[in-house]
């Protein structure tokens, strides 16, 4: 959500942000909106006050005996008081009027944020690791000999139709233990706290994080109203909605497992082999909450945080500053980081790791009381995936692979795997 104050003040400044993004200059428009509404509640005001003033003089004129000022008086306190409650009623439509239109302008960049139109014109920051050379034609992970007996397509199609998969045996095993990896170390390593959220939300938590109005079709509602969480950013993310925290409670980190869930809309035709792109999927997802003047530096430890997983697992991957014509909706900056997948011969996404600055604080009244004891501040809010569970089992597999269809296994992952750190080409491990 957007500030009107700096919008009035900065209205130039605002368009030209936008236009970054590549959309049309809106100042013009939603300073009328305000205007109009601003008139409203003053007009409202002033009729009040006349409403105010009448009613204490409709007393006066009946103690005078005078019946045709009291008549007059009192038509006068009604007049009023119905024109109170219709300038307050027009003022409430315009209000809503506004607070829908902000609600789907998305996030202003930050400073450092490369233009450009998508994806080519992302900024490469980060390389890691040598892809591997194979002596052989390395193959995508459903392909792999040791993996396709327990990545089962075929029957989650028969329960659940495309995009989904069921993983059995061994890989399930692996995928297990990626996850609770990941979570051992941002817990014992990274000093987040684990939280075992909720997967189902209402409205508004899917408004305060920017999912709602403008992304509705991008996720799944249930019948009586609750959200499929896309990942569990909304639930800890909107954990803070309506407090005022004590500066002394900053930053606050929380880190979750969950089945996340995402409609794919729009993405028809896309990924559709294998399971990099998938309607239900595992994640692991860093949020922080933090003091505006930490955010920067918040961004970059929870890439690291990210990166570091990678780095354990052996995975070679780079990261980019996503452009302005990249961005998500609520980002204010985002790096990417995306892994080497040799059965693509490609890179490909794995995280992102966002600070929307205070955008989603705005919509969800998530504040903080400074240390100096002023006005109470919105905090600023981050979020990144650490890891997506699935593309990560996708990555260990692929680099993993052996001429024979083995697979070798992350070292890192041996205490999950009870000591075994092989996939053979039968599907055991060993």
């Amino acid at each position: 959500m957007h500030d009107i104050r700096a919008i009035r003040d900065n209205a130039e400044t605002f368009d030209a942000a936008l236009a970054r993004r590549g959309d049309a200059p809106l100042s013009e428009q939603i300073l009328a909106i305000d205007s109009a509404r601003r008139s409203k509640i003053q007009a409202a005001e002033e009729a009040q006050a006349e409403q105010n003033k009448a009613s204490k003089l409709v007393g006066a004129a009946k103690a005078s005996g005078d019946e045709a000022e009291f008549e007059r008086l009192r038509a006068l306190v009604t007049e009023k008081k119905a024109a109170v409650a219709q300038l307050n009623e027009e003022a409430k439509a315009e209000d809503a009027r506004l607070t829908d239109m902000l609600a789907r302008i998305p996030n202003l960049p930050a400073v450092d944020v490369p233009d450009g139109a998508d994806e080519d014109d992302n900024k490469e920051v980060r390389l890691w690791g040598a892809p591997r050379t194979f002596n052989f034609d390395a193959k995508e992970h459903f392909e792999i000999a040791g993996v396709a007996a327990s990545m089962d397509f075929d029957t989650a199609a028969k329960i659940s139709g495309a995009r989904f998969v069921m993983l059995k045996g061994p890989v399930a095993r692996i995928h297990r233990a990626l996850a609770q990896f990941m979570i051992d170390t941002h817990v014992d390593e990274n000093g987040l706290t684990e939280v075992n959220s909720p997967v189902l939300v209402r409205d508004e938590a899917m408004y305060g994080t920017d999912k709602l109005p403008k992304f509705g079709e991008d996720s799944y509602q249930t019948t009586n109203g609750w959200w499929l969480v896309p990942t569990s950013e909304v639930p800890l993310t909107y954990s803070v909605a309506g407090d005022v925290l004590d500066h002394s409670a900053l930053p606050i980190r929380m880190t979750a497992h969950t089945l996340c869930f995402r409609s794919e809309a729009g993405s028809a035709g896309r990924d559709a082999s294998g399971m990099l792109r998938q309607h239900q999927f595992e994640k692991v997802e860093m949020v922080s909450v933090t003091h505006p003047d930490d955010s920067d530096a918040e961004q970059k430890r929870m890439l690291a945080c990210a990166e570091g997983l990678l780095e354990k697992l052996g995975v070679p991957y780079r990261t980019i500053l996503l452009c302005t014509g990249d961005m998500g909706f609520g980002a204010h900056r985002t790096f990417d980081i995306e892994a080497w997948l040799p059965g693509q011969n490609a890179y490909r996404e794995i995280s992102s790791v966002s600070t929307t600055g205070d955008f989603q604080a705005r919509r969800m009244n998530a504040r903080f009381k400074p240390e100096d004891g002023g006005k109470p501040q919105f905090v600023h809010t981050l979020n990144g995936s650490g890891l997506a569970v699935g593309r990560c089992l996708i990555a260990v597999l692929e680099n993993g692979q052996q001429t024979d269809g083995s697979i070798e296994l992350p070292e890192v992952l041996a205490p999950y795997l009870g000591g075994k750190s092989t996939l053979t080409a039968d599907g055991v491990l060993a």
